[in-house]
């Protein structure tokens, strides 16, 4: 066989093939890159990149125009933090049901382990405002909003352990490869700035921990959509963004004289190919240009009021810090970005819930309550969609020791968690869904990770359904062939 078949070009069409077919812009690009400068042709260039997408979305009224979302990275433990079960305290130490774990797959940690004993909630809850939203003490501060919360405590997932859970949450696919959820919605809605992406990843982790997960880069990729959609990782040390500083000897003139000359250039080279990748590069090009003025900009807290840092709490001005994060997550999505992804590693505690889960609450509850307090006082979180959760939950009963305390754990949990949501269309101050009275399954209105992807396109104006993209000779869509919208959540 020919090693470019016509038949599987048929059946697989890529970019370069539709190219030479005729069928995509070719002309449109070869006359745009003459006589124009590249700070308009890279302008073209991004919204070209989303003509097809923006002719057909929002395709419905959107409630929201952007999402922050706070991603707990390791699974936190519902039943000690927003899953009040009075049962566990009754049955501590005692055998599990048969019937809760009969044909339920756990990780290879406890799932040959014949006795699951019930492990109580490490510490207690107590009912906060006028919702009765149950709480556990580890959240003063989230306690003093959950009249703007929504929490959902019946997610449950397909995944059980750590890289195919938080893939499938965020792409919808256990296997690394498909485009992000905020690559999904550059790609639909397009950006609205200019001097920033439209998709930014941050990263952070509590000090000492000993339970952190890897931050792998496909947890933001765009998969096998242009690669301009993924998301932009900003650093947790020194430049946010590497190399944006011209070297000794470069001014901004001749920058801006090689970046015409290279859009030229690059622009001529898609002409001959059609390899999307080459709009990407000119792109990237200019928004780095840009950013050498707006990341100095917008990472300068000299501006914050102190009331404000104050809000965030300690480690607010460090940067790399959770409270660091949600405080530039609010100044992105100020400068028009699209999706800000916070991600904070350390709830996998298989045997230091009652060291490190204390540690993991300290370091995220204040900052989200804030971030969810200042959007509030800024007018901004009507239209912006703030989401807490991780890629699953953990046991009701215990891994390890039940008469070794500093040694308790729990293992992953994949059938039933909690996430909670607030602004951007979302109704406040309720509790839909629940499990069953340990905890272990999602019983009433059961919400899919497919259902929860659906539902927050949905609040972005978009039919998930309709959000596709062709690639290997189908049409893939951020929620695979599944999904439903949770009308039960929605204001």
């Amino acid at each position: 066989m020919p090693r470019f078949s016509p038949i599987l070009n048929s059946v697989n069409p890529g970019p370069v093939t539709d190219h030479q077919k005729g069928i995509n812009r070719r002309h449109f690009f070869g006359k745009a890159s003459t006589g124009i400068g590249s700070a308009a042709l890279a302008t073209l260039l991004g919204q070209s990149g989303y003509a097809q997408s923006r002719s057909s979305f929002p395709n419905h009224q959107a409630k929201a125009k952007r999402v922050i979302y706070l991603f707990q990275n390791g699974g936190p433990t519902h039943v000690d933090t927003f899953d009040h079960k009075p049962l566990l305290k009754k049955l501590h130490g005692k055998q599990l049901p048969a019937g809760y774990v009969e044909g339920k797959r756990f990780s290879t940690m406890t799932q040959n382990v014949s006795s699951k004993l019930v492990l109580d909630s490490i510490e207690p809850f107590a009912q906060h405002g006028e919702s009765g939203a149950w709480v556990s003490k580890l959240f003063p501060h989230t306690a003093s909003i959950v009249d703007d919360l929504c929490f959902v405590k019946s997610m449950h997932t397909d995944a059980v352990n750590h890289a195919p859970a938080i893939s499938f949450m965020l792409s919808g696919g256990q296997i690394p490869g498909r485009p992000t959820m905020g690559a999904w919605l550059t790609y639909g809605l397009g950006v609205e700035g200019e001097d920033l992406p439209g998709f930014v990843a941050m990263t952070s982790i509590s000090k000492g921990t000993s339970c952190g997960q890897i931050f792998y880069d496909f947890y933001w990729g765009a998969g096998f959509l242009p690669s301009r959609f993924q998301g932009v990782k900003f650093r947790g040390i020194g430049d946010p963004v590497l190399y944006l500083e011209n070297p000794p000897g470069v001014g901004p003139e001749l920058r801006r004289g090689m970046l015409d000359d290279l859009a030229e250039l690059n622009a001529r080279k898609f002409d001959q190919s059609g390899d999307p990748e080459i709009q990407t590069r000119i792109a990237q090009y200019e928004m780095a240009y840009r950013m050498q003025t707006s990341v100095p900009e917008l990472t300068d807290l000299s501006d914050e009021p102190q009331h404000v840092l104050d809000l965030y709490g300690p480690g607010v001005t460090e940067q790399g810090t959770y409270a660091y994060n949600c405080l530039m997550a609010r100044r992105l999505i100020e400068r028009g970005v699209r999706f800000v992804q916070c991600m904070h590693a350390g709830w996998d505690q298989h045997n230091s819930l009652t060291t490190e889960l204390y540690n993991q609450c300290r370091d995220t509850d204040q900052a989200s309550a804030a971030l969810v307090k200042d959007l509030k006082m800024r007018g901004l979180l009507d239209d912006t969609l703030v989401i807490w959760g991780g890629e699953f939950g953990r046991t009701p009963f215990i891994q390890g020791d039940i008469n070794n305390r500093p040694r308790w754990g729990r293992d992953h949990h994949p059938y039933a968690f909690t996430s909670w949501m607030a602004g951007g269309g979302i109704k406040p101050g309720i509790t839909y869904g629940a499990s069953d009275d340990l905890g272990m399954n999602a019983i009433k209105n059961p919400v899919h990770v497919h259902d929860f992807q659906a539902t927050i396109l949905h609040l972005l104006g978009i039919d998930h359904e309709q959000l596709t993209y062709r690639f290997q000779g189908r049409r893939f869509r951020l929620t695979d062939v599944h999904g439903h919208i949770v009308n039960g959540i929605l204001a």
